[in-house]
């Protein structure tokens, strides 16, 4: 039997996402979006990620035997709308990131692993990821390349010694959250002699190890409350505790759990296209053209209605991604979430676009959100792969 309706546990856990990112995130992300590059955006955002560490929404999809809250992808999702209604930036970057990333710990971590770093994850205090992958001189679509070509793929080494790696390379200036997660994500090559399919590996390396620098928060267009910059690696020692799963595993691992971090980045989205849908309904039934609010002209009514349908379609794709990822099919990975995602994206950019549309010359002036909505859903066209790469991935399940 198929229901789209929500438990009243789900409703609750909604209302109070809802009432969270209304509060805390919306009035903070547009004060940092108006202020420009003259607040610090990390400085600006620590209280409320520390609000949230005490709520237990960092730890949302943890096991409970490990301090987390045990929920489910659809539980993310729901959540996860709700904060990319009030900013998809902080939303996707502080939250989405933090809260899905423990996925491949639950897959590829050992025993030992799970007991040492998730409850560091759920605790009352952020303590931020980051999934450190892409570099300056190295397309990202290349993770994706099935040519077993050692010369594609990352440059950044791991060179085992002992118990140990000793890492040298450097990350794009596009990496979430580098230079303010406590612990990252590495993917890199432990052989560059080896194709990357067999040589790309992933390792957990803490913000405080000797040797791991940041370059300066890279400015973006949108998405002006998340943060991120370049990582630099100058012979850092990692433990070989650290690695997840074996060498060259790093390709499996990210697909088998990646699912969830995808279709709760497109349920950002799906929150920031509603958002802008709601914004410019609501001017649409205040604003007075030809002695009648402009909702009731065609040729804003049928806009408006356009983008109501394909913001429920968005919805429910994610929706269907996120109960794929829940009962371990492997679609979630090839096809449902990358498919999720770039709609989602679509939609978001439509949305915002229709929102300034309507308002006219307003919509495009700072006293009005829309132009910030048309800035940040722009940003979901290549933030975690754009939408070409990801349909490229999905055209071999079709």
């Amino acid at each position: 039997m198929i229901s789209f309706t929500l438990t009243d546990e789900q409703k609750e856990l909604q209302q109070t996402a809802r009432d969270f990112a209304q509060k805390e995130i919306k009035p903070l992300a547009l004060k940092l979006d108006s202020a420009g590059h003259e607040i610090d955006a990390w400085q600006a955002v620590q209280p409320m990620l520390n609000k949230a560490a005490q709520m237990g929404l960092f730890g949302l999809l943890v096991p409970e035997a490990f301090g987390g809250g045990g929920a489910t992808a659809v539980d993310n999702v729901i959540v996860q709308e709700e904060l990319g209604a009030a900013d998809v930036g902080i939303a996707s970057s502080y939250f989405n990131l933090t809260m899905s990333l423990p996925f491949l710990l639950l897959i590829a971590g050992t025993d030992a692993q799970k007991e040492t770093w998730l409850p560091k994850f759920c605790s009352q205090k952020v303590h931020l990821l980051a999934g450190a992958q892409s570099e300056p001189s190295v397309a990202g679509s290349d993770l994706f390349c099935p040519v077993p070509d050692p010369k594609i793929g990352m440059r950044t080494h791991a060179q085992r010694e002992g118990d140990q790696y000793i890492v040298n390379g450097n990350k794009s200036a596009f990496v979430t959250n580098a230079g303010v997660a406590s612990t990252y994500f590495l993917l890199c090559r432990t052989s560059l002699e080896q194709p990357p399919q067999s040589s790309t590996t992933i390792l957990l390396v803490p913000k405080e190890t000797p040797g791991l620098s940041f370059g300066s928060k890279t400015e973006l267009m949108g998405m002006r409350g998340a943060y991120h910059s370049e990582i630099y690696f100058d012979d850092v020692r990692v433990p070989v505790a650290n690695r997840l799963g074996d060498e060259g595993q790093a390709g499996m691992i990210m697909a088998m759990g990646s699912g969830a971090m995808t279709v709760g980045l497109a349920a950002n989205f799906v929150g920031l296209a509603r958002a802008a849908y709601e914004y410019a309904l609501a001017y649409a039934k205040e604003r007075v053209s030809w002695g009648k609010p402009i909702i009731e002209h065609q040729a804003v009514g049928l806009k408006l209605a356009d983008v109501a349908v394909e913001l429920d379609a968005a919805r429910l794709l994610v929706w269907q991604a996120a109960f794929a990822v829940d009962a371990g099919d492997e679609t979630a990975v090839t096809f449902k979430a990358p498919a999720a995602k770039t709609y989602a994206a679509d939609v978001a950019i439509k949305a915002a676009q229709t929102a300034l549309e309507v308002l006219g010359a307003y919509g495009t002036t700072k006293e009005y959100e829309t132009e910030k909505y048309l800035r940040d859903a722009w940003m979901g066209y290549s933030c975690d792969f754009t939408r070409e790469v990801l349909r490229l991935g999905m055209v071999p399940f079709l």
